[in-house]
């Protein structure tokens, strides 16, 4: 009976404590929480936080969730720095991957404007219409007075080749030398030059004489025709008589019945072959021959004569050698004649003369005709 009164009496005493323990233990937890909140406001505050005196605590056994809270203010104030330091990262990210797309974009500007500006000076250059309208499609955003340029030199090409055709279709030497005058440098320049070099080549054949084939020649001193135009040439000269040649045969007429007028001897002579041909009928006749005749015209009844000639000569042409032509003549001459009774006769005469290369008189021959012939 008296173990059982001691055993109740003691389990009061026991809870007792056990509450006091507890009471004890959540006031530690409260003043441990004031004092973490105290000590976060502290530092939240710009002034030095001024260290606050606590009652003394009594001594309590570790508590967990003590434990717990500390913790998890330790880890909050590390989560704070982290996200400072991922946002820094961040921000320097940033203004490194601008720096290096403005970097890029710099290069690539550039880049292109280079581009284009050797696009442009080629296309300038250029005289294919085709090149300068690819310009103007690749860099539509180019540079404005780039673009005018381009335009203006794509219409003058325009234009160019509308003359061009123009002159092609005329197909007339005028049309073709006028393009050439207004664009000299024309890459349809050789073209052009061919063109009238066949033209004027076309008219010299045409009119196939020594002036046609020697006008064509200086006009074209590198023309596709020179060795047929030399030819061609060389032929008319065998064949046609040049207006110096017929100079040359009727000058050398005149002087030789001038002589005889004058009784001229050496004159006479000077205007003969030493061996003629033919001379009135005798073959191989000398110098002296010519002399005899003149002086046989001199009759003792005659006291002057004069010969007329009326210039209406016939002359052939014929090659004797490299370019050495012979020249056959014919030609009518009228005779005055004063006689010593003071009486005058006229005598009519028909020539047939053969002229030498060297210009001299190589046969002649002459026969009496009435006046009315």
């Amino acid at each position: 009976m008296t173990s059982s009164a001691g055993m109740s009496q003691q389990t009061p005493s026991m809870t007792q404590q056990q509450e006091a323990e507890n009471v004890a233990r959540q006031n530690a937890i409260r003043q441990e929480e004031i004092r973490r909140q105290e000590a976060l406001r502290q530092q939240a505050r710009p002034q030095t936080p001024v260290r606050t005196a606590t009652p003394p605590t009594p001594p309590v056994p570790p508590v967990r969730p003590q434990q717990t809270h500390s913790q998890n203010g330790g880890n909050g104030e590390g989560t704070q720095e982290k996200k400072k330091s991922n946002r820094g990262v961040i921000i320097i990210s940033l203004i490194f991957a601008f720096l290096v797309c403005g970097i890029f974009y710099y290069f690539y500007d550039s880049a292109n404007k280079n581009k284009e500006l050797e696009a442009y000076e080629y296309a300038m250059q250029s005289s294919d219409p085709m090149v300068l309208q690819s310009y103007l499609d690749t860099y539509k955003d180019a540079d404005e007075a780039h673009r005018d340029s381009i335009m203006a030199h794509l219409e003058l090409l325009k234009q160019t080749d509308q003359d061009w055709t123009n002159a092609v279709v005329s197909g007339s030497k005028e049309a073709l030398q006028a393009y050439l005058d207004k664009y000299p440098n024309s890459p349809h320049k050789q073209e052009v030059l061919n063109k009238i070099d066949s033209i004027d080549w076309n008219v010299a054949k045409n009119a196939d004489n020594v002036e046609a084939y020697q006008a064509y020649l200086a006009a074209h001193a590198d023309g596709s025709h020179i060795e047929q135009a030399e030819n061609a040439m060389k032929k008319a000269k065998s064949r046609d008589l040049q207006p110096e040649e017929k100079d040359m045969v009727s000058s050398l007429f005149r002087h030789f019945f001038q002589s005889i007028n004058t009784r001229d001897a050496d004159g006479l002579q000077a205007s003969c072959e030493d061996i003629l041909s033919s001379l009135l009928g005798k073959n191989s006749a000398t110098k002296a021959d010519v002399v005899t005749f003149m002086n046989k015209l001199y009759k003792e009844d005659v006291t002057n004569l004069n010969w007329f000639l009326t210039n209406d000569y016939k002359i052939k042409k014929r090659e004797v050698g490299d370019e050495d032509y012979e020249y056959q003549v014919q030609f009518s001459a009228r005779e005055e004649v004063q006689l010593t009774d003071g009486t005058k006769k006229t005598n009519h005469f028909k020539i047939n003369a053969t002229v030498s290369p060297d210009g001299k008189v190589s046969a002649f021959n002459m026969s009496k005709i009435n006046a009315a012939e």
